[in-house]
């Protein structure tokens, strides 16, 4: 079964084709947040974990381009470009300073949301067959367990969605309202006991977290050494 539960950044200074973009893709339950130019784009990137970035080429002010360069130096996100220009020579540029996949204008929305969709799957693969390492705990994600100090313990499908999506992108933020949708689990509370769960089963001293931290007012990052 496919997981939609995806956080899409749409970047176009063209108000119609943002919008089109946003009510398309939240059809197809992909959490969206649109941005007007560069500017508005690194501001949201501050505050908020996406999963992919769509992103117009031609903007007044910093350019697609530029801000693509800008980003990858700074954040392992992927990016598809947008753009009217359809020469092959404005298509490598993208490609080389780092962006994903390239669409030219115009466009039908379906492609790009199979794009979306097969660059999504490509980075959400994880080998749950493997053990991830967080600090002195060993997460079999494959039996369900984590074991610290020679202490094993169980955790629930819920949990494991969650380390799942979080493992595949340490030191990303994530909302309660993403861990919501991504543990299928839907009041604030539950969501905030949960976490503190998986801290007892991560963490030495799970009352001061050292890898599975809150960030106020944003959410909770899991940060692997």
């Amino acid at each position: 079964m496919e997981n939609n539960i995806n956080h899409i950044l749409i970047v176009d200074d063209d108000d119609r084709i943002r919008n089109l973009l946003k009510d398309y893709l939240s059809e197809n339950k992909y959490i969206i947040s649109t941005a007007e130019n560069a500017d508005q784009a690194k501001e949201k990137l501050q505050y908020l974990k996406f999963d992919i970035i769509i992103l117009d080429v031609m903007m007044p002010g910093q350019n697609g381009y530029e801000l693509t360069k800008e980003i990858k130096k700074q954040i392992n996100i992927p990016i598809i470009l947008l753009t009217a220009k359809g020469e092959v020579e404005n298509r490598i540029k993208g490609l080389e300073l780092g962006a994903d996949d390239y669409l030219g204008k115009p466009f039908e929305p379906k492609e790009l949301l199979l794009r979306i969709k097969n660059i999504i799957k490509k980075k959400n693969k994880i080998n749950l067959k493997s053990t991830h390492t967080v600090g002195s705990a060993v997460i079999d994600l494959n039996k369900m367990s984590i074991n610290l100090n020679n202490k094993s313990k169980k955790i629930n499908n819920s949990e494991k969605k969650v380390l799942i999506e979080m493992l595949a992108n340490p030191g990303s933020t994530y909302s309660r309202e993403e861990i919501g949708k991504i543990s299928g689990i839907s009041q604030e509370r539950s969501i905030d006991v949960m976490i503190t769960r998986l801290r007892q089963k991560l963490e030495i001293n799970p009352k001061n977290p050292k890898y599975l931290q809150t960030i106020r007012g944003s959410g909770y990052v899991l940060w692997i050494e």
